[in-house]
């Protein structure tokens, strides 16, 4: 399975890369597959590369979904 995270461009830098951050964690990524992003803009990120732009309120209630997730013990019940 494969899974791609949304994240929102911080900064643009050269030769097609950015600065993304999610939940404080900051990476570089390339945009080389991703025309006309801009900082502020979120991409889903997947293996380091940006596959497309994203709706603010999407990535916004996704980020909150895997927030979400992430505090659900382990033994809670479906």
């Amino acid at each position: 399975m494969c899974l791609a995270v949304p994240v929102q461009v911080v900064e643009l830098l050269d030769d097609d890369q950015a600065l993304v951050e999610a939940d404080g964690v900051r990476k570089a990524i390339s945009l080389a597959l991703v025309d006309d992003v801009a900082v502020g803009d979120y991409v889903i990120l997947h293996v380091g590369y940006a596959l497309q732009r994203l709706d603010v309120d999407e990535a916004e209630r996704t980020l909150a979904l895997f927030r979400e997730l992430a505090a659900t013990p382990p033994d809670a019940a479906p």
